[in-house]
């Protein structure tokens, strides 16, 4: 089309739950993400845990040979709450900064199961 212009993803931030879910097709959707990811060549921005569902993806991509990058913020760190994270760490201070990183950096945004955060933080992005 004339005039039109096709934008390619780079990086794609990914909201998903910090813990596995009660159905083995949620795992397997983790990991089939990532690994789409690494063959598409696309990196991975996350929030930085490698529990559940968000260790899986990001395990992933990273087996992949992509790039990983957490998006943490600090007070979780401190309180030893995450887990360890998958690739780079970007520590901001509040959950609203992360949230700001997330929009900076993120080509696109995809959402897998998860809980209450899942869903807030996805409808933070939809409202921005």
């Amino acid at each position: 089309m004339e005039g039109s212009s096709i934008r390619t993803l780079e990086k794609i931030y990914t909201f998903c739950g910090a813990n596995y879910g009660k159905d083995e097709s949620y795992v397997k959707a983790a990991n089939g993400l990532g690994e789409v990811l690494g063959k598409r060549g696309i990196n991975l921005i996350y929030r930085g845990r490698s529990l559940g569902l968000l260790g899986c993806v990001s395990i992933a991509t990273a087996v992949h040979g992509r790039r990983v990058l957490g998006i943490i913020v600090s007070t979780f760190i401190e309180k030893n709450l995450i887990g360890k994270t998958c690739g780079k760490e970007l520590k901001v201070v509040t959950m609203h900064e992360r949230l700001l990183k997330m929009m900076e950096f993120g080509d696109a945004f995809i959402a897998l199961p998860g809980g209450f955060g899942t869903l807030e933080e996805l409808f933070q992005i939809i409202m921005l």
